[in-house]
């Protein structure tokens, strides 16, 4: 099982849940995060730390999101490899409750 980056973080990329990865399993994109799912170890660390809860279990993964699980698994195998926390976009506030991102990810 993995967990799943989805639709919250796109435009927001905050990076708090990249720190507290002990596999090392985000990737990131212009304006995205993803987690591979064969690096996830289900630890579910990244979960709380997410401060737009954009981050799922793939059991608990709304069904309004189940595409994520598949973005996730094609972005991370074309992004790079982030481990440490940056800062998060300058417009990251004004983009945290906006609803139906999905046609702002850049890849």
């Amino acid at each position: 099982m993995t967990f799943v980056v989805t639709e919250s973080c796109i435009r927001c990329k905050y990076t708090d849940c990249v720190e507290v990865c002990p596999v090392d399993c985000f990737y990131e994109g212009p304006n995205f995060l993803v987690i591979n799912p064969d690096e996830c170890i289900d630890c579910a660390l990244c979960e709380p730390e997410c401060p737009v809860n954009a981050i799922f279990s793939e059991d608990e993964l709304p069904e309004e999101q189940q595409q994520f699980l598949q973005i996730n698994a094609d972005l991370a195998q074309k992004w790079a490899n982030i481990t440490v926390k940056k800062a998060a976009p300058i417009d990251a506030e004004e983009w945290k409750e906006v609803q139906d991102k999905l046609q702002y990810l850049e890849e």
